[in-house]
């Protein structure tokens, strides 16, 4: 075989390889739905995990959201609500976190077989507190940029939600496959077990912490600060977007030496500029604390989930506190 065969050949088994890998990562990045078995479609990560917990092996779980995908600017694609429509159960939060929501469900036909659950449904929600938007500089009131929102849609970072949540799911797959119900009964039993030690281990290791308040990215931490006692202060508002004016990074500022804050908490799946700059000008450092909105790739690969992140969520909240 001559030298530029063998080099044209090589090149041809390298075009390939690559082709491979793209149209791998292609299908990896586009679940599909699974004859056979129950198909759920989840709006955002918690849910995913709970369903995937909660279903086993009867079912086929796809998340809409890819992993690295902060779900605030997230928006569902044609081929999305075809997946939706043709699954058996479609599992959302509600309480204004899916902005796309309302019009997708709109948008199916009347025939859809898929079962829709609002899984926050039963839950006591906070208020949303930026109905009046942000004050500028010079006085002006921008509401058009703001978050408005009539309730803290975050409450899976409460444990004890969490589990009302996850019953929630529970119960429409009794209902979709009553078949296997004593399989998802069970399931859902070892789960709600995992969550109860969850807000045990929150509620003793909180208890103790000398201090209470913690400085935040965004806020979506108001049902566990209300759970186990603690006073947050974010940056942001609502959505990780909303920036801070000058006058609320002065009061942030008070906050933090008023309170001898030592630490403020970041988000991997949004910028940490703004934290690291008020963190920098505090004279203070900073730690992860996940909102738990979405994975990480790398977390993903890990096969890290809603109880092990919480659990150094908690970690961190510990250190931050003491």
């Amino acid at each position: 075989m001559n030298y530029k065969r063998q080099r044209h050949m090589m090149f041809s088994l390298l075009v390939i390889m690559i082709a491979a890998m793209f149209l791998s990562a292609c299908g990896a990045a586009r679940p599909a739905l699974v004859q056979g078995k129950t198909n759920i479609v989840t709006s955002f990560y918690p849910l995913y995990d709970f369903a995937s917990k909660i279903g086993g092996q009867h079912v086929n779980v796809v998340n809409l959201v890819p992993a690295g995908v902060e779900p605030h600017e997230w928006t569902p694609k044609g081929r999305d609500i075809k997946t939706l429509k043709d699954a058996e159960v479609f599992v959302y939060l509600g309480a204004g976190f899916e902005g796309w929501v309302g019009d997708t469900l709109n948008s199916l036909e009347k025939d859809a077989k898929v079962q829709v659950v609002e899984a926050s449904k039963g839950l006591t929600l906070l208020p949303g507190i930026e109905e009046e938007g942000h004050a500028d500089d010079h006085g002006h009131n921008h509401k058009e940029d703001a978050h408005e929102a009539e309730f803290d849609p975050h409450v899976w970072l409460s444990p004890v939600n969490a589990k009302q949540l996850a019953q929630n799911i529970k119960d429409a797959l009794v209902k979709a496959d009553p078949s296997h119900q004593a399989d998802y009964e069970a399931n859902f039993k070892q789960l709600s077990g995992k969550l109860d030690q969850l807000h045990d281990k929150f509620k003793q290791q909180l208890s103790k912490t000398s201090k209470k308040e913690i400085v935040v990215t965004h806020q979506s931490f108001g049902y566990l600060a209300k759970e186990y006692g603690l006073t947050q202060k974010a940056i942001m508002g609502l959505a990780p977007d909303a920036e801070p004016t000058s006058k609320d990074m002065k009061e942030i500022l008070s906050f933090i030496k008023d309170n001898n804050v030592t630490y403020i908490f970041f988000e991997e799946l949004v910028s940490d500029k703004l934290a690291k700059t008020l963190a920098k000008d505090a004279k203070v450092e900073t730690l992860v604390l996940s909102p738990l909105e979405g994975l990480t790739e790398e977390q993903a690969k890990q096969g890290m989930d809603y109880v092990s992140i919480m659990e150094s969520n908690l970690n961190n909240l510990v250190k931050a506190l003491q």
